[in-house]
């Protein structure tokens, strides 16, 4: 019996990395015997992260068009044009029952060569405002996965799945880690902790933020766990304290959130994703600088449904203190946006996801 050929395609940012390998080891769960081949972007994270997570990665020379007048954008049609080339010959070689997409640089040109193929095609849009790549792609394809209600105006309804995105299984028990969580972090079980996220990177405006708040939380007693991210390491490392934990990276996120009573984050897709699952009190300070203000968007999703709050950068220094007082003082505000944002997560999304792939399959 000939095995299935499957080829994915997602990269630029851990954001579109991620779902496409959760798709792929759902797959693999379910084909043993599966061929599979990622195509991403030379030089973007994909060509390293790929092959951690034991795939095969090609890469194509693409990149993404910039605001301004640049020597990239003068090359961009050739790199188009290059990377279409490039589309067929892997496809023609590679021959998949099916092309997934979640967003990119390098799956804009793969899933268009794919589709006018005839190969059955799927994109996952993580946002909840679509990125150029799966707009431009929505015509061609079969499915469009998202993880947000409302996606109808980027994408024809009829094509429109709503799964939700893959996010870490190991967040799905974190009710059950608390104790280890304290053991871990070295952590005062009679006091609140505040967990802050700015992104494997780091977040300016928060760290800043955070470092100039110190005092207010030394006041209000609170515990910190505070995810400074690499770039800021150097700033940040000598900020701890008894009540301050000063990290570069969370290499226990499971159990990171599994300590905090209030969380303070960006609102990537998948950050919101995962917070959705872990269910704690949020308040999301979004970043203004990322395509089309999706960030702002994603939180405002959250948000209208009294799921978390949110302020933005510009918003920090007139209204932080007395709007995380208000809510650290209202065990009754805190409890309504657990459970809300509780009620949004979706800890099924990579097997929905494969779901839908399955029914493009050919029978072998």
């Amino acid at each position: 019996m000939k095995h299935y050929k499957f080829i994915i395609s997602g990269g630029g940012t851990g954001g579109h990395i991620y779902p496409a390998i959760a798709i792929a080891n759902e797959l693999k769960s379910r084909y043993p015997k599966a061929e599979f081949l990622f195509v991403g972007a030379k030089d973007r994270m994909e060509m390293e992260k790929v092959p951690q997570a034991g795939y095969r990665i090609v890469g194509l020379w693409i990149s993404g068009l910039q605001r301004k007048l640049t020597l990239k954008n003068v090359l961009f049609p050739l790199k188009l044009v290059f990377s279409l080339l490039k589309s067929r010959s892997i496809i023609r070689n590679f021959q998949p029952d099916v092309a997934i997409g979640t967003g990119g640089y390098a799956s804009a040109p793969l899933l268009r060569v794919a589709a006018h193929r005839g190969i059955p095609c799927l994109i996952q849009e993580q946002n909840s405002h679509a990125g150029i790549t799966n707009k431009w792609l929505a015509g061609k394809v079969h499915k469009i996965c998202v993880a947000y209600k409302g996606m109808e105006q980027f994408f024809p309804i009829n094509k429109l799945v709503f799964t939700g995105n893959p996010v870490r299984q190991d967040l799905l028990e974190i009710a059950s880690k608390k104790n280890e969580a304290f053991s871990y972090f070295k952590l005062d079980k009679e006091k609140k902790t505040v967990l802050v996220l700015g992104g494997s990177l780091g977040a300016k405006k928060i760290n800043e933020l955070i470092d100039k708040s110190l005092p207010f939380f030394a006041e209000k007693g609170l515990q910190v766990i505070w995810q400074c991210g690499k770039y800021y390491e150097e700033i940040y490392k000598n900020k701890g304290s008894d009540l301050v934990q000063v990290h570069t990276f969370l290499n226990r996120m499971d159990l990171a959130y599994a300590a905090a009573d209030i969380i303070i984050s960006r609102a990537g897709a998948l950050s919101v994703s995962e917070l959705c699952l872990v269910g704690k009190p949020v308040l999301f300070i979004p970043s203004p600088n990322v395509a089309e203000d999706h960030q702002t968007k994603n939180a405002m999703a959250i948000v209208s449904m009294k799921a978390a709050l949110m302020l933005k950068e510009s918003e920090l220094e007139e209204k932080f203190e007395t709007d995380f007082s208000k809510l650290l003082a209202s065990n009754e505000n805190q409890q309504e946006l657990s459970e809300n944002i509780k009620k949004l997560g979706k800890p099924n999304a990579a097997k929905d996801i494969v779901a839908e792939i399955e029914k493009l399959l050919p029978k072998k």
